[in-house]
């Protein structure tokens, strides 16, 4: 099944997602269905409350489908180490459109449980980098846009606020 994305603006975007406590079948479901709806809407990531559901959940594919193995599932992540820096644009499903140069660690090492409740660490570097500060961020409550200029967020919020009013942000 393929979710909606929810937009920013919704606040479920800027609320700390529940923990996972149930690795079952329907926790199974939902990751086969985030991955369906991340690929459906052309992401290397997404996080759980980006289709409306607050769980500390997110699943990260930086190939896009072309290695099946690639696929990484994230049930209550925690960063446990950074190393270095990148700056790169950065972009975000629930705020389409838009896109900034961001900051973030070039190596970033991940302590999560996977589908099945068993916890691993994987370390990875630039693009998975990125992606594994981004969706963590995602379930803390917090959007990339924290982290540019204030200037920066306020245009893009009075740009955001602007589509809604003629309705071109649902």
């Amino acid at each position: 099944m393929i979710y909606p994305i929810v937009k920013f603006g919704d606040p479920v975007l800027e609320t700390v997602a529940k923990p996972v406590t149930e690795f079952d079948k329907e926790l199974k479901t939902l990751v086969d269905d985030m991955f369906e709806s991340m690929y459906a809407a052309h992401g290397v990531g997404l996080a759980a409350p980006q289709i409306g559901i607050s769980l500390h959940l997110a699943v990260i594919d930086v190939t896009f489908k072309e290695d099946p193995k690639a696929k990484i599932v994230l049930c209550n992540p925690q960063i446990v180490k950074t190393e270095g820096r990148q700056s790169g644009q950065e972009g975000c499903l629930s705020i389409p459109e838009f896109r900034e140069t961001v900051t973030r660690p070039k190596n970033v090492t991940v302590k999560a449980q996977d589908v099945n409740g068993k916890w691993f660490e994987m370390t990875g570097d630039d693009l998975l980098a990125r992606a594994f500060v981004h969706e963590t961020d995602h379930l803390n409550g917090k959007l990339y846009i924290s982290h540019v200029s204030a200037l920066k967020r306020d245009l893009i919020k009075r740009k955001i606020r602007k589509l809604v009013k003629a309705g071109e942000w649902k």
